[in-house]
């Protein structure tokens, strides 16, 4: 058995953040000295092993403690998967750093192959075999989760740009799947069919608020409020979901250039109310 203190010099996790995983349960020491203090064996360090890979893959606490609290959750395939991941991000990088040693030398190098989506719809089906009755229970059937691969499968171009651009990366946008898909499948929707009409309601008179007046300085003091509150809702209303670091800019290049929503958007608020929202959003990411 080894104290907190000796658990903490091993790993390099402190002291306090180790009595912190136990207060929020997420790692029970194995037991207490007669004095109270915290005493670990050998299984409750490949518990805090396993965590600190998922901490390695961007996993918050909250998700680390909802899947290891999963009673079909399985030490060591969770240690094969996170090998399996943790490579994935190594060789992505090396495969970037050597990009780069390119560009740095002059060298015109236009490899696209950093937007293949092989890796993340392997990481899907990896999911599928895996957690077959979560998916069962939210979407219904294991052919409606298939249905939704194959629909993906046939934008894969498509998806492969949006999430290079949202999400930095291929692999950072496979990662906020998995997360995403883990929370979905342990807590169902992020909300219910009223909430989604409420927000619905209080999105769309926020947007009307923010286009009253096309002929507006886009970067009005008045106009990046409206709209900061807008921003503000959406990510408040996704609880938890992993958007990317990169959303929002994300967002007003598709006001500004996307047909589809230039058309929407201009024939319900007016001319040029897309164009509009597009540089409101980028100067409220501006001004933060």
């Amino acid at each position: 058995m080894m104290t907190v203190k000796q658990v903490a010099n091993l790993t390099g996790v402190s002291v306090r953040t180790l009595q912190f995983y136990d207060e929020i349960g997420l790692l029970k020491p194995a037991g207490l000295t007669e004095a109270g203090y915290r005493l670990y064996d050998e299984n409750t360090l490949e518990t805090l092993q396993q965590i600190l890979f998922f901490k390695e893959l961007d996993f918050t606490l909250k998700e680390v403690k909802t899947i290891m609290e999963n009673p079909q959750f399985d030490k060591m395939n969770a240690f094969i998967k996170q090998r399996e991941l943790i490579q994935l991000k190594r060789d992505r990088l090396n495969a970037l750093i050597e990009l780069l040693d390119k560009l740095i030398k002059g060298e015109k190098c236009m490899d696209f192959k950093k937007f293949d989506m092989t890796d993340y719809f392997n990481a899907l089906n990896e999911y599928r075999q895996n957690n077959s009755e979560e998916i069962v229970k939210q979407f219904g059937s294991l052919e409606s989760f298939d249905e939704m691969l194959t629909m993906m499968r046939s934008r894969e171009d498509e998806i492969g740009e949006m999430a290079v651009k949202q999400y930095g990366s291929i692999e950072n946008y496979t990662k906020a799947a998995q997360k995403n898909l883990a929370r979905f499948l342990a807590d169902g929707p992020a909300f219910s069919r009223t909430e989604a009409l409420s927000l619905a309601e209080k999105t769309e008179a926020l947007t009307r608020k923010l286009t009253a007046d096309l002929t507006k300085d886009p970067a009005d003091p008045g106009i990046r409020e409206i709209t900061a509150g807008l921003i503000t809702l959406t990510e408040e209303s996704n609880k938890g979901t992993d958007m990317g670091d990169n959303y929002w800019e994300f967002m007003a290049e598709l006001y500004r250039t996307n047909p589809a929503y230039i058309e929407a958007n201009n024939k319900k608020y007016g001319p040029g109310a897309s164009e509009f929202i597009s540089k409101a959003i980028k100067a409220c990411l501006e001004a933060q």
